[in-house]
């Protein structure tokens, strides 16, 4: 029996289903310590019990996205904040290879923050 966090990926179509798995992968692999949860209704990922950050698909642009909790405390013109009061997003394109550059820089920022 699927869990919600696995059916989550699963009921997504493609190209969101792949880059929401892809994402997933990087996430976990970024350290030891981000573990997968399931909070809110979304896949939430923690870093030494903390809530990190989580994956979405944003309503308007169709995108998914990498939502980054500690991220009011980061500066980088890739990461948006929309109505957000404590979140800041960051769109990843999922026609286009995943920005691991971007990604990594943004994470070693925020995870400097716990």
């Amino acid at each position: 029996m699927l869990t919600p966090l696995d059916d989550f990926y699963l009921q997504k179509e493609e190209p969101l289903r792949g880059c929401l798995l892809a994402l997933k992968d990087y996430l976990l692999a970024f350290d030891k310590n981000i573990t997968p949860e399931w909070k809110y209704k979304l896949p939430f990922f923690y870093y030494k019990g903390k809530m990190f950050c989580y994956l979405w698909v944003h309503k308007k642009y169709l995108k998914p996205y990498i939502g980054i909790v500690e991220s009011k405390h980061i500066d980088h013109p890739d990461l948006i904040i929309e109505k957000r009061a404590k979140m800041k997003i960051m769109l990843i394109d999922p026609n286009e290879d995943l920005p691991i550059e971007t990604m990594n820089d943004i994470l070693k920022q925020a995870l400097a923050c716990y």
